[in-house]
């Protein structure tokens, strides 16, 4: 099982935001900031949170991918 972000990441360059800028506005830890930049799971709380401060749809920041075998 694998997750992708990048949609996240475009998303925020649209909005002209930063990582950082986003990690203090959903109150995540810099850990959770490097999983996601790693396409590392994290929690859906935390994905809620981000939806929540982008005023998106989880659907918006992450797709997910097969695992190639």
């Amino acid at each position: 099982m694998a997750f992708d972000y990048n949609k996240l990441w475009r998303l925020l360059e649209d909005n002209k935001m930063q990582r950082e800028d986003l990690r203090i506005e959903v109150g995540m830890s810099s850990a959770t900031l490097a999983k996601l930049g790693k396409n590392k799971i994290v929690s859906m709380d935390v994905l809620g949170r981000i939806c929540q401060v982008l005023n998106c749809d989880i659907g918006d920041i992450v797709s997910y991918v097969e695992d190639e075998q």
